[in-house]
C-alpha cells in the first residue's frame, strides 16, 4: 500500500520537485507531505517545505519524522507526537523499526508516548521472532482479531493483555525511571 494515498494536495518545491500534501493524514495540525515515494509528517506545509527538508528526509533514521516548532520546547512536544505517528505509521504498515542512532551534537533524546512503548515492544519481538498474528493468537487463545487490536496504535489495550502477549514471546516489560535532562 502507497504511505500516499487519497486527494492530495499537488505542488512543487522550489526545485521543482513534484509534491503531494495530504492534510487528513496526520494528527492535529500535521499531514503528509509525499516526494516521490518517500514520505514524512509535517506540522505546517508552508511553513515546513524548505531546501533542507528534502536532503533531510533521506539522512535519518525515520525520514517520514521530521517536523519543528516555534521554540525548543514547542518542538521537543512536536517531535514526540510526530515520532509516535512515524512508528505509528511503520506498525500499521508493517514495516521495520530501526533502532535510533546515536545522538549527535545539539539533538535530543526523543521518548515514545507511555501508550505506544508496550504496542511497539510487542511488534518487534513478534517481528524478531517471525511470529504471525494467527501464531501469538493460538498461543495466547484468543482470536488473531484481539492481536490485531493489540497491535493497532490507536487501540486501547490493556496492559496486562499485551504483558501476556509478550510473556507468550519469552519477552516481559520493564519500567525504568532516569533524570530528565
Amino acid at each position: 500500500m502507497s504511505p500516499c494515498p487519497g486527494n492530495p494536495v499537488k505542488g512543487k518545491t522550489a526545485r521543482q520537485l513534484p509534491y503531494r500534501w495530504i492534510p487528513e493524514r496526520g494528527s492535529g495540525s500535521h499531514g503528509t507531505l509525499c516526494v516521490g515515494r518517500r514520505f514524512t509528517v509535517v506540522k505546517d506545509l508552508n511553513n515546513e517545505l524548505g531546501p533542507g527538508l528534502l536532503s533531510d528526509m533521506y539522512k535519518q533514521d525515520l525520514p517520514e519524522a521530521l517536523t519543528g516548532g516555534d521554540d525548543l520546547e514547542d518542538t521537543l512536544v512536536e517531535a514526540a507526537d510526530c515520532l509516535a505517528e512515524a512508528i505509528a505509521g511503520r506498525i500499521v504498515r508493517g514495516d521495520a523499526i530501526p533502532a535510533p542512532s546515536k545522538l549527535k551534537h545539539g539533538q535530543y533524546p526523543i521518548s515514545v508516548p507511555l501508550y505506544l512503548a508496550p504496542k511497539i515492544a510487542l511488534y518487534l519481538a513478534m517481528r524478531e521472532g517471525g511470529i504471525r498474528n494467527t501464531e501469538l493468537a493460538k498461543r495466547l487463545g484468543v482470536s488473531e482479531t484481539v492481536v490485531r487490536r493489540m497491535l493497532d496504535p490507536k487501540h486501547a489495550t490493556k496492559p496486562e493483555r499485551i504483558q501476556a502477549a509478550l510473556a507468550a514471546l519469552g519477552r516481559r516489560i520493564v519500567v525504568r525511571f532516569e533524570t530528565a535532562a
